[in-house]
């Protein structure tokens, strides 16, 4: 994919009566006939937009040409220290039960009112908190959102029933302290939130895109030092769904194929470029209408 330039620019958009902000990065460049992929980016937990650009290195699949990359600001009394109300997580956006889902969906409209969209190719991806607001969305927006690819974060809702199944590609570590994989609450936790399993989550999507209760198991070559990946893919379900995890042994808290902003998110993910991933998984599971 060719490179091109993109424009970042802040959207002030009114949700729940208040004054909410995103970062829009959309391509200098043509749109294609059918308009422009959209990928929301949900931040993690006491974050923001500008970190999340830094941490995922999402700008990419705008730089290249093949989507408009949107990353929300969640809420919070502390600026840059933004959270998301995902289910049962976390922070001040849980307590004020924050309509984040509503917010997400004026996110998408204000972007559809500037630009060509393809309203078959929305999708979303977050971070920790964030991959539990994509979730979220994929619930309650089963709609309107194609495809999501969580990090980091599990499911924070008791359960799912979307009306329409939506594919799911999930990565995470075994040594991630803040979102254990098995759940629970984190050594490193800052919220104290008990977390729900990462598979007992992805069990639930399954049964909901009505996937085959047995995923197929493939190890994904690792060259780095101390780590092993395994793939695990249920499916094919309804509509050509599937659910996609990437089970990454001696993984921390963090983005595969990034760097991480601290040591204490625990051992990075060198060689997997879960953005690559990414992009061919939404490329692959478009909304079917």
């Amino acid at each position: 994919m060719s490179t091109t330039t993109f424009t970042a620019t802040r959207l002030d958009v009114p949700s729940a009566a208040r004054l909410r902000h995103a970062i829009a990065c959309v391509p200098d460049a043509p749109p294609p006939a059918a308009g422009w992929p959209l990928v929301l980016a949900f931040h993690g937990g006491q974050s923001h937009p500008e970190m999340m650009r830094r941490f995922s290195g999402l700008d990419i699949f705008a730089a290249s040409g093949r989507a408009i990359v949107v990353y929300p600001a969640g809420t919070g009394s502390r600026e840059g220290l933004l959270t998301w109300n995902g289910g049962n997580c976390c922070g001040e956006a849980r307590d004020q039960d924050s309509d984040d889902v509503a917010f997400a969906r004026a996110v998408i409209a204000d972007v559809a009112a500037r630009h060509p969209i393809d309203r078959r190719r929305i999708h979303a991806t977050g971070m920790s908190n964030g991959a539990m607001m994509a979730y979220r969305v994929a619930a309650e927006l089963a709609t309107m959102i194609a495809s999501i690819a969580p990090v980091a974060g599990p499911l924070a809702l008791t359960d799912v029933a979307p009306v329409r199944p939506v594919s799911v590609l999930h990565f995470h570590g075994t040594l991630d302290q803040f979102t254990p994989l098995e759940g629970g609450v984190g050594r490193r936790s800052v919220t104290r939130v008990s977390h729900r399993p990462v598979v007992e989550g992805l069990l639930d999507w399954v049964r909901a895109d009505g996937c085959p209760a047995e995923p197929i198991r493939e190890a994904v070559p690792c060259p780095d030092a101390d780590l092993s990946i395994e793939r695990f893919t249920w499916g094919p379900g309804k509509e050509w769904s599937e659910v996609v995890f990437y089970r990454i042994e001696g993984g921390g808290h963090v983005w595969p194929g990034r760097t991480p902003d601290s040591f204490l998110l625990g051992p990075a993910v060198p060689s997997l470029d879960a953005n690559t991933l990414i992009w061919e998984f939404f490329a692959r599971h478009p909304l079917h209408v």
